[in-house]
């Protein structure tokens, strides 16, 4: 049986027995059971590598330990809400930092930074997810879009529907708004060139 413990674009927790190439976490969201009972514990919402100094990931659920979870890719990471850790990805963290600053310059450490994402990512008061609507020719590669209510990854002309799998056939890009998934600020960190140390899209995207 599967571990619920995967995380959609939506930033959902759902149950599959694929792992993803980027691991994270929000704090401890399990009972003594291991079984989820909250979809947060904290603002603080990472992305991790899947391996860092030949630390254990295992058992996954532990009592008292932070839950751990798994992405696609960086980019389904980013559009569910998390930020590169602070630890086991430094480089990516500090330049999120850097590009912070200039984009926010009122926001100085990662608590500052946590606030404005949570408030990005959720509406106001409620655990629903927030959604903000761009022109769909204008969004970086990485950002994540609606289509008829399922995820999709831009990626060069086209968007790529989004499983847990992996990336499905290409379709272009239509005119017009689409409701966007990934929080404003991540968007213009695509925009400004995000490559990180871990995948930023899976393999299959560009199959």
């Amino acid at each position: 049986m599967s571990l619920r413990n995967r995380v959609t674009p939506l930033g959902e927790i759902v149950a599959d027995p694929a792992r993803g190439l980027v691991y994270g976490n929000r704090g401890c969201l399990h009972d003594e059971r291991g079984e989820l009972r909250r979809p947060f514990a904290s603002r603080r919402w990472i992305a991790c590598r899947l391996e860092f100094r030949g630390r254990r990931r295992h058992p996954l659920v532990q009592p008292g330990r932070y839950t751990g979870l798994f992405f696609l890719d960086d980019a389904t990471a980013l559009a569910a809400g998390h930020r590169a850790c602070a630890e086991c990805r430094r480089p990516d963290y500090d330049r999120l930092v850097a590009f912070w600053r200039e984009l926010h310059p009122s926001d100085h450490a990662a608590d500052a930074i946590d606030l404005r994402l949570h408030g990005e990512r959720l509406v106001p008061g409620t655990r629903e997810r927030a959604l903000h609507r761009r022109p769909a020719r204008g969004l970086p590669d990485g950002t994540f879009v609606l289509v008829d209510g399922a995820p999709h990854l831009v990626l060069g002309d086209a968007l790529r529907p989004w499983t847990l799998a992996g990336y499905g056939a290409a379709v272009r890009r239509p005119r017009g708004e689409l409701p966007v998934v990934t929080p404003p600020s991540l968007v213009a960190l695509l925009a400004s060139g995000w490559e990180p140390v871990v995948p930023l899209v899976h393999p299959s995207a560009t199959a």
